[in-house]
């Protein structure tokens, strides 16, 4: 039978019609009949399929004869998908084809064969794969948005970024960042490239082998050639795979290290680059050793999409680094020079900014020696964090001295008051961005007294000579500088020789899952060293107080009156 009967006209306009391949095997899997469509796929003539098995037409598909023998013994129809290459040009790779398989049998019951139906599917699978591609980077993509810039601190986030690359695309991931000017570190040599090697993540296998060429935290100088420069160079990935020893000599930190990289196996490589807001800020190295496959587009598309996640959070990191070193070196040059006290009035006085991931905020202190014996002593916090903060803590300060001058020189009740409700005036009228709180004491260490005003703040605090400590009633009027026409009251507090009066701020008392009621009854369940230097009574203070790392800013000072003489 090498046709179908040329009488039944209808069938073979059918058969010849349709686009699904449609074949007849005999029971030794040999073709009978092949329709021109099946003819096409295969690349193979219709006459030239009659005879022949499936692997003698096509030896490089994986037809499934195991299955197809199956059908013939039990008669049980089946699906099969194969897969391989035919004699037909195609742009793929690997085909696929879908089949349905069933057995043919005569009149009497015979087993003539197998009847088949094939229809390839190669598109659709190429399609199926880009989207499981697609979707998987989109897991991955969410997975980086929670596991990477975790924190604001630059190693801790380049950190993040190595570990997940060698987890899902990389035996071998490093970052090197561009050093920034004033760093200290030392020039690179003529011709050469220096970059800080920020992190660095490894198989467990290779991680001695990989401490070789530098760990996190050394410089590495690469010469102008290697891949990192290249691709700082043109803003795009730098991917080697399998490379010669002329071009892996070329593409290493220096030719050197090409004995090194063979005996641990590296193979392939790729660099992407950090870049963000226009800036470049370093580059992500990664490799591939051993048995691992080379790199494809795929894994540059991931590890760019994955970098440049890393990147913004690596910028903001980078900025908040610079920002929150201006403000604290600004911060403490104003708060290193408080005013002189009085001669007979002894101060010290703390300052501990919050931990490295929080922006220093305004809190600050001043004294300052007035007319009639008096000295002005103040403690206050200005709303915010950062930079502006710290320059609108200078202009409460700075008002505050020029204030105090004018209205501070004459002992006794409504004095202090007068210059909280001047200080208000002139803030609201320089058109303050920032209200802040602010308590003043003017001590009199002659008459063993002080006058105290409170704008919003903490109340001040006594230590007696027995150290207890004791919070003193100062009612808080509203901050300043938020043009609500404060109304200010002056307290007279006694203060006997040998007492220590206590103005601090939030910080070193508030905790967030407290009531601020609370936290002040802990300050007053205290009791103190009271006898010896200040310094040691506020470093007890803050041992006692501040946590390892403190939630917010925490301003102290103390001032004990000396003996009469």
């Amino acid at each position: 039978m090498h046709d179908l009967p040329p009488g039944d006209w209808l069938w073979r306009a059918l058969l010849d019609g349709t686009q699904a391949g449609v074949a007849v095997l005999d029971t030794e899997l040999r073709y009978l009949y092949v329709n021109p469509a099946l003819a096409a796929m295969n690349g193979v003539a219709p006459a030239e399929h009659i005879g022949r098995t499936i692997a003698e037409v096509v030896p490089a598909v994986d037809a499934r004869e195991d299955v197809l023998r199956q059908v013939l013994a039990d008669g049980r129809c089946r699906e099969v998908v194969s897969s391989g290459q035919t004699r037909a040009e195609s742009p793929h790779a690997r085909r696929y084809w879908h089949g349905s398989y069933s057995r043919l049998a005569d009149g009497d019951g015979r087993v003539r064969g197998l009847g088949g139906i094939v229809l390839e599917v190669t598109e659709d699978r190429a399609g199926q794969r880009e989207l499981e591609r697609a979707r998987e980077r989109l897991l991955l993509l969410d997975a980086a948005a929670v596991r990477i810039g975790s924190t604001l601190e630059m190693e801790q986030t380049c950190q993040e970024l190595c570990d997940l690359l060698v987890e899902v695309i990389a035996d071998v991931a490093t970052v090197e960042v561009l050093s920034l000017s004033g760093d200290g570190h030392r020039p690179a040599p003529a011709g050469m490239l220096r970059l800080r090697r920020a992190a660095m993540a490894a198989r467990p296998a290779l991680w001695e082998q990989v401490l070789q060429f530098g760990g996190p935290g050394e410089y590495v100088d690469y010469q102008r050639t290697a891949a990192i420069p290249r691709c700082l160079e043109t803003g795009r990935p730098v991917v080697s795979n399998h490379g010669s020893d002329a071009s892996l000599s070329r593409s290493a930190p220096n030719p050197e290290r090409l004995a090194a990289y063979r005996a641990a196996g590296f193979h392939s490589t790729m660099v992407v680059p950090l870049s963000a807001r226009g800036g470049q800020i370093g580059t992500v190295s990664l490799v591939r050793a051993g048995a691992s496959g080379e790199f494809t587009d795929d894994d540059a598309s991931v590890a760019r999409a994955l970098a440049d996640r890393a990147a913004i959070s690596l910028d903001n990191a980078r900025r908040y680094s610079r920002e929150h070193g201006i403000a604290v070196e600004l911060q403490r040059a104003l708060l290193a020079a408080p005013g002189t006290p009085h001669p007979r009035v002894d101060v010290a006085t703390h300052y501990l900014p919050a931990g490295a991931t929080d922006l220093v905020g305004g809190d600050w202190f001043d004294t300052l020696a007035l007319p009639g014996g008096l000295t002005l002593l103040a403690m206050g916090d200005v709303m915010g964090h950062g930079v502006e903060a710290a320059v609108e803590m200078s202009q409460y300060r700075s008002m505050l001295r020029v204030v105090a001058g004018e209205h501070g020189g004459v002992p006794g009740e409504g004095t202090p008051d007068r210059i909280l409700r001047r200080l208000d005036v002139l803030l609201t009228a320089a058109g303050t961005e920032r209200p802040g709180t602010c308590l003043i004491g003017l001590a009199d260490p002659v008459r063993g007294c002080a006058w105290f005003a409170n704008a919003g703040h903490l109340p001040p605090a006594v230590i007696g000579t027995d150290g207890r400590v004791d919070l003193l009633p100062v009612p808080p009027g509203p901050p300043l500088g938020a043009d609500l026409c404060g109304a200010y009251e002056t307290v007279y507090v006694p203060w006997p020789p040998g007492h220590t009066l206590l103005l601090y701020t939030d910080g070193l008392v508030e905790r967030r899952t407290e009531d601020i009621d609370t936290s002040l009854e802990r300050l007053a369940a205290l009791r103190l060293p009271n006898t010896g230097p200040l310094e040691a009574l506020l470093g007890r203070l803050v041992h006692l107080l501040t946590p390892t790392a403190a939630e917010d800013d925490v301003a102290l000072l103390v001032a004990r009156a000396q003996p009469h003489p």
